[in-house]
């Protein structure tokens, strides 16, 4: 008999920590590298919101709050969202979280069960398919064309759809890809999720790190098309670059919230306290330090793209939004070399010393996630290592497509 319950053997570590691991490790013995892995900002939070922080402290915010979050920071979330998409909900339809997986987390154990089954696309965040396994339904991955930029449609998921689907949990703009569902196809699902009393999930941690000018009112879709059935997590780690805070929410009916207030009370209870503060003056403060974050995070993009792409080594979609570059390492791959993105970033790691995250952390051989949340200094640095790296397994160039 196995000494762990059984739930331990349905999932796997997250492949995107396990980058970041062995990462630091090498940093502990002294090798630098340059880290294009990390899926954080590298700004520092912005200086209003430490300032809240600190203020809590001193006037000692420093005990319990409800289960749910304080509720000037539900009202504060709840207004956002009115602010940026015309919708409106009751703090009674807001949940705090420790961060945006904790929100997702929850979601899946109010939701879904065994026998359910719940479709996700690939390209996808590893975490949403294991978190749906702990909840013992099962996933069911629908994948995305990469010929046209892993833009998530409606038409693989209607396909995908049984007597059995509970469940569809959408990421836009979606990690690894920075791809997007549009309103249009959004709207497509959210009509035969209403007829089908079937759940629409979207975890919206990147809302704010949107480049191209298209509209992407998702919660308005949802409130208007399967109202009742829709659930909106988002987080403050991406925006207001609070990773460490851990600080998300969940906007659903009110009923789905007090499920998941009933889960939490008995897993971490609440959020920090000072945590909250902090919070609350991302949400309610000025609004600049985000546009300016998205704004190099967009000139870093375009350099980025252009630097890995411009040889045809490589070849990459120019992401409408997130801080990832989706690049294209099939050229490298061969029966007699490198097999997989797996073997690509272990010898980029070995030899080079530049850390990526291989596509099948993400269901996507073929492909390496490369983040462009550093400095151009460190991303230059990062792209002149990997085309040189290139060169010298493909000799002459191959022509770009």
């Amino acid at each position: 008999m196995s000494r762990l319950a059984a739930r331990t053997g349905r999932i796997a570590t997250s492949p995107t920590m396990m980058v970041t691991a062995a990462v630091d490790q090498l940093k502990r013995q002294g090798i630098a590298i340059v880290d294009l892995g990390a899926g954080e900002p590298d700004f520092p939070t912005p200086g209003p919101i430490n300032a809240a922080a600190r203020a809590a402290i001193d006037r000692d915010f420093t005990k319990y709050t409800p289960v749910a979050g304080t509720l000037d920071l539900r009202r504060a979330v709840a207004r956002r969202y009115e602010l940026d998409y015309g919708v409106r909900y009751q703090e009674s339809q807001v949940i705090i979280t420790a961060g945006g997986k904790q929100a997702l987390f929850n979601t899946a154990m109010a939701l879904f069960g065994p026998g359910d089954e719940v479709l996700l696309h690939t390209p996808g965040w590893p975490t949403l398919s294991e978190q749906v396994k702990l909840a013992e339904a099962t996933p069911v991955f629908v994948r995305m064309r990469a010929e046209d930029g892993c833009t998530i449609a409606a038409r693989p998921f209607l396909d995908a759809l049984t007597p059995r689907t509970r469940g569809i949990v959408l990421n836009s703009p979606c990690n690894p890809t920075g791809a997007m569902i549009s309103e249009g196809e959004l709207t497509l699902l959210a009509q035969e999720a209403a007829r089908r009393d079937i759940w629409i999930v979207i975890d919206l941690c990147y809302e704010k790190l949107i480049f191209a000018p298209v509209p992407h009112n998702l919660p308005r879709v949802l409130e208007t098309h399967c109202p009742g059935l829709g659930v909106i997590c988002g987080s403050a780690s991406k925006a207001y670059a609070m990773t460490g805070w851990r600080c998300g929410w969940t906007i659903a009916p009110a009923d789905v919230v007090a499920a998941e207030s009933a889960l939490q009370s008995h897993a971490t209870s609440n959020v920090a306290s000072i945590t909250q503060a902090a919070a609350l003056e991302a949400l309610t403060g000025s609004q600049q330090p985000v546009a300016e974050m998205r704004d190099e995070y967009q000139r870093r993009r375009d350099a980025v793209h252009g630097w890995l792409t411009k040889d045809g080594y490589f070849s990459a979609e120019l992401p409408p939004a997130t801080f990832y570059l989706w690049l294209d390492v099939s050229r490298l791959l061969s029966a007699e070399g490198l097999r997989t993105s797996n073997d690509v970033a272990r010898v980029l790691l070995d030899e080079v010393r530049v850390a990526v995250t291989p596509g099948e952390a993400f269901d996507a051989p073929g492909f390496v996630r490369i983040s462009f949340a550093a400095s151009l200094d460190i991303l230059r640095e990062g792209s002149d290592r990997l085309v040189a790296f290139a060169r010298q397994r493909l000799t002459p160039p191959v022509v770009s497509r």
